[in-house]
């Protein structure tokens, strides 16, 4: 739902007329002041998919380049170990990854960038830093980290006039372990414009691009569009202190889209969601370190990220093994949201797992009905009450197995709405009452438009002990708050406590939940 070249900030990425914003003013980067005719990193650094002992580096250059990652345990960088990464140029649209391993747990790393002259390695630019903290192998060190998703969504961008996107100032100065983008981090089918007048008669900015002035079909224009937000310096500096754990949704290509589908929409020349999907999860490889969007680790963006003792996160790909959006009445579904074999996986891998908590990254809700035109369902309920059909078929699948396994501490998170809420899921309220009850949290949009609250589907028996959304369709941010989730991991007690934030950091709900148990 939720509604290039190879230069750095040239002619083709910040068109004429339209309003820029400065580089980052980190203390721990001068791209600015990168020396002439060497290698820059205007882009910032990204970190990906931590766990006790390794890490991802992301960089992009401004040209040809070697990547080598050095890391150390002071700011000092004395006695720093290096990483010899790739050289790397226009075929990944001059972005690079390079793996750290053997790291120490539960420590806080200093790294840097350098990008060299491939043909002559001692002209180098200037080194890029930032930091990040390994998991703890230990169950006594607490744990925070933070979760939203939907980014320059309907329209609504970088704006200057606001600060840009200082949500993520927010919850940079929170000092998460890490984050969690639930999906959605760009709109390639929504065009950034110039301004929009809003219904109070105020003016919205925006920074706009060359390629985010259309929607984007070819690669260069997925990989504009991805590019687009790191031009902005709060991004660029929760990056480079805050790692992530990315999945993607509907809107790194298309809204709604599933795969087979053929588009209805004026806008595009290319109409194959298939074409448009591959090249957008190919410019989605490039600007996110994701260790299974490697080539050598089979392309999947699901996957389980362990953080340690107390913590797994099970990320899910809801779009790419998907069927087609229908009236979801199906009585027999094995293909569902999932696709039979994701399910297979993530049966498995939560079986397997010895983490106090068990966090299913959820791309789409699973009680709130979310409507794809007239008669189809976009995500898994299709608002029928009673027995399972469609893809809750899947749905009731997995959550038997959770209970029949006796898998503890499960919690989903999710986002994909425009709205944040809290729903608890009880089989004494259900017609499916084969399952134990648990948690399901939402929070977004980070930068995008706000929508009204969705109506609840009663197969799982869903309560709403809290919501807060907009009265009517696309607010904008400056209308409507945008929000984050927080989740904090007790290492004494295991307790975990979630609690929905808006942008400013006010908490707006709270919840705590008891380790070791099968249902909350």
């Amino acid at each position: 739902m939720a509604q290039g070249s190879g230069g750095g900030f040239g002619r083709r990425s910040l068109l004429q007329g339209s309003v820029a914003l400065a580089l980052p003013a980190l203390s721990c980067a001068a791209p600015a002041q990168a020396r002439s005719g060497r290698p820059s990193a205007d882009w910032g650094v990204q970190v990906g998919d931590v766990t006790t002992s390794s890490g991802l580096v992301w960089v992009r250059s401004d040209r040809p380049a070697r990547m080598v990652v050095q890391t150390a345990a002071t700011e000092s960088f004395r006695g720093a170990r290096s990483w010899r990464g790739p050289v790397i140029g226009p075929d990944t649209d001059f972005t690079g990854l390079t793996s750290l391993h053997g790291l120490p747990s539960g420590e806080q790393i200093h790294y840097r960038v350098l990008l060299a002259d491939p043909d002559d390695p001692r002209r180098t630019g200037e080194p890029v830093s930032g930091t990040f903290r390994t998991a703890p192998t230990g169950r006594r060190a607490d744990l925070r980290f933070h979760w939203s998703g939907d980014l320059a969504g309907q329209g609504w961008g970088i704006n200057p006039d606001r600060g840009g996107y200082r949500i993520y100032e927010d919850m940079r100065r929170r000092n998460p372990d890490f984050f969690l983008c639930s999906g959605d981090n760009i709109y390639a089918d929504s065009p950034i414009p110039e301004r929009v007048t809003l219904p109070d008669g105020r003016v919205w900015r925006n920074v706009t691009t060359e390629e985010k002035s259309k929607v984007a079909e070819t690669l260069a224009e997925f990989r504009g569009a991805f590019r687009y937000n790191l031009l902005d310096d709060n991004l660029r500096r929760f990056n480079a202190q805050v790692p992530t754990i990315t999945q993607w949704d509907d809107h790194e290509v298309h809204n709604n889209w599933y795969p087979g589908q053929l588009l209805d929409d004026e806008r595009y020349t290319v109409k194959d969601t298939d074409v448009l999907s591959a090249r957008s999860l190919r410019a989605f490889s490039e600007y996110f370190p994701i260790r299974t969007l490697r080539p050598d680790r089979g392309g999947r963006v699901y996957r389980v990220v362990h953080h340690g003792p107390l913590l797994d996160v099970f990320v899910l790909d809801m779009r790419r093994y998907r069927n087609a959006n229908s009236p979801g009445r199906q009585t027999d579904d094995p293909q569902g949201i999932l696709g039979a074999e994701q399910l297979r996986w993530l049966k498995r891998e939560l079986s397997r797992s010895e983490a106090v908590w068990k966090v299913i990254a959820s791309d789409m809700p699973l009680g709130l009905v979310v409507p794809d035109g007239k008669t189809d369902f976009e995500a898994v309920a299709q608002g029928d009450p009673g027995a399972p059909l469609g893809r809750e078929l899947q749905m009731a699948e997995l959550l038997r197995h959770i209970k029949h396994d006796r898998i503890t501490g499960t919690v989903w998170l999710t986002t994909d709405v425009h709205y944040t809420s809290a729903q608890h899921y009880a089989p004494e309220r259900a017609a499916f009452k084969d399952f134990e009850p648990f948690w399901e949290f939402v929070s977004g949009p980070l930068n995008a438009g706000g929508f009204q609250a969705l109506k609840l589907d009663g197969t799982f028996g869903p309560a709403q002990p809290f919501i807060k959304a907009p009265d009517r369709a696309n607010t904008s941010p400056a209308e409507s708050p945008q929000y984050f989730g927080e989740v904090d991991i007790d290492g004494g007690s295991g307790e975990l406590t979630v609690r929905l934030r808006q942008e400013g950091g006010q908490v707006l709900f709270s919840k705590v939940l008891q380790p070791g148990r099968v249902g909350q």
